[in-house]
């Protein structure tokens, strides 16, 4: 095990240790800071975002290492403490300037849109991250290599850097005094999630705040216009496919639409939001309205504890498939991570309360249960015991008998004009 395998580790069971205060600290204080849909869509997209991860390494990491190993001004020893702090501030200053062009770049906002889509703000958002952000986001290190950062050095502090973002992502921490002045703490970090005009396109460092200060992007929290979250293009889904596409997806009509061919790269350079006028004049779309409704689809209490349910399960699934990421075979390991993002899609539009949603889950359990059934073992795990068989087959089977009544019960209610929010 490597020492940032070994770092993650040790870091996720803190991070869930941490959900769970968080949520105590909460209730004892009378406030909501969670709604289950929208937690389970935030973590959904972190585990979507490591199962990319798994496959875009090689790719980002193998170019750091070759431009390292071509390029290096200096040959830096990793044994060194000054290589390491140094690496350390340089990693920050890159990310600002990574974070800074993910909200001036649509093509870049795009890609780290996902991390913004939530309307809470709290520690789940933190792991909220996006899976296609690996395209571009690693040219802005390149300069790490060129000076000579050892890759083994340039894994540990941007993973120190990623780690100390966790904590800022929470409303119940309030002002820190000197400490908002130099670092990144939830004070700041919450106006650089919010909506309001004020706040916007402010506060993009990830430790240090000094960056924002020195280039002029920095906004102080203000009590008399609290941070409204979320995007300026809400996502209103809770489909970690759509959440990962949708600003792309956006961006390709409207470079469609465009009659300039100037127009048709502009869209995707541009700052986010911007459109070709002829495209904003043939196709409107609605002004940003910050009183809007959040996304809160009604969803009934066994449903809401249903998908609590699942969604822990298939956690367990997605860590035991970066446990065995290394040592299974590439069919293998395509497979499983399409199960397991399709089986979060699944997940996502149960939650939103569709019809779809209930037929989709039902689809999930039935390709569940058939993996032991028809190959007698599980992805990664060729042959297993007959019960362990057994147990695998029932649970999806039993979910699938416990979803079906939850179904009925909750249309019955429906029906009645009486459904029971989630």
């Amino acid at each position: 095990m490597n020492t940032q395998e070994i770092i993650i580790t040790w870091a996720t069971p803190v991070f869930f240790a941490l959900i769970a205060l968080e949520l105590l600290v909460a209730k004892l204080r009378g406030r909501r800071v969670y709604h289950s849909s929208d937690a389970i869509n935030s973590l959904g997209l972190g585990v979507i975002s490591q199962i990319v991860a798994v496959f875009s390494k090689l790719l980002t990491l193998g170019i750091y290492a070759w431009c390292v190993e071509r390029f290096a001004i200096f040959a830096l020893p990793a044994s060194s403490v000054w290589v390491w702090i140094s690496a350390l501030l340089l990693y920050d200053f890159c990310y600002y300037w990574l974070h800074r062009m993910g909200h001036e770049v649509n093509i870049l906002w795009a890609a780290h849109v996902v991390h913004h889509q939530s309307e809470d703000y709290n520690l789940s958002t933190a792991l909220r991250q996006t899976g296609s952000g690996v395209l571009l986001g690693w040219l802005f290190y390149l300069p790490m290599a060129v000076i000579g950062y050892p890759l083994e050095v340039f894994v540990v502090v941007a993973l120190i850097d990623l780690l100390y973002q966790f904590w800022v992502h929470t409303e119940l921490v309030g002002r820190l005094g000197w400490f908002d002045r130099v670092f990144c703490s939830p004070s700041n970090h919450r106006a650089h999630h919010a909506v309001n005009d004020k706040y916007l396109d402010r506060n993009y460092g990830g430790i240090l705040i000094l960056w924002d200060r020195l280039f002029g992007t920095f906004i102080e929290e203000d009590d008399k216009d609290p941070p409204i979250y979320g995007t300026r293009s809400p996502l209103r889904s809770w489909n970690p496919l759509w959440a990962n596409a949708e600003v792309y997806w956006a961006t390709a009509k409207d470079a469609w639409h465009a009659r300039r061919w100037r127009d048709k790269l502009l869209v995707w350079l541009k700052p986010p939001g911007w459109r070709p006028a002829d495209v904003a004049e043939r196709f409107p779309k609605p002004a940003f309205d910050i009183a809007r409704e959040r996304f809160v689809p009604p969803l009934s209490r066994g449903l809401t504890i249903y998908s609590l349910v699942q969604f822990a399960l298939l956690l367990g699934m997605a860590v035991q498939f970066l446990d065995l990421a290394k040592h299974l075979p590439a069919a293998t390991l395509v497979g499983y991570a399409a199960f397991l993002v399709l089986s979060l899609a699944a997940l996502g539009a149960l939650t939103e309360g569709r019809r779809i949603g209930v037929v989709l889950e039902f689809a999930r359990l039935l390709a569940t249960a058939a993996v032991p059934l028809l190959t007698g073992g599980w992805f990664g795990v060729p042959h297993l015991d007959l019960g362990v068989v057994a147990v695998l087959v029932a649970i999806p089977a039993v979910s699938a008998l416990v979803l079906g009544w939850l179904a009925v019960s909750t249309a019955g209610r429906a029906g009645s004009g009486n459904p029971i929010p989630g």
